[in-house]
């Protein structure tokens, strides 16, 4: 299993913990981002190589509040992991294929269509397989 630093809360938007909020020194700038001006690159090295990421808010090498999202193709997994902030995820588009653990299988994930959302705490491992190309 594999500890997927701050930087590579890549397919996710990240919060505080509930009851956490920033101090007025350091809230996120007001940002507002229509979907043509997302800015794609390839995602963290800690993620595996094929999925793009976009910054929508923050900056997630330096932690704090940080938003991104996560494009993956058909096929891509990401190996058992966890990381050491709260990670909340909505599915955009496609599928999303869940599961809990510190052993990727993929006949023990639920299946989440677009629309879906969840919230793991902290250090909860997990994994994930793509079926088609989904955004998170």
């Amino acid at each position: 299993m594999r500890k997927i630093g701050l930087a590579a809360l890549a397919f996710l938007a990240v919060t505080l913990a509930p009851g956490q909020e920033p101090t007025p020194s350091k809230a996120p700038s007001h940002v507002i981002l229509n979907e043509s001006e997302l800015q794609w690159g390839d995602a963290p090295p800690a993620l595996p190589p094929g999925a793009k990421m976009a910054v929508l808010q923050g900056d997630p090498s330096k932690g704090g509040v940080y938003t991104v999202r996560l494009k993956a193709k058909d096929g891509y997994k990401i190996p058992a992991h966890f990381h050491p902030t709260r990670e909340n995820i909505t599915v955009i588009s496609g599928t999303f294929n869940l599961g809990m653990g510190e052993t990727a299988d993929q006949s023990k994930t639920q299946l989440l269509p677009a629309g879906s959302f969840f919230a793991l705490p902290p250090a909860t491992a997990h994994y994930v397989f793509i079926d088609e190309q989904t955004v998170i």
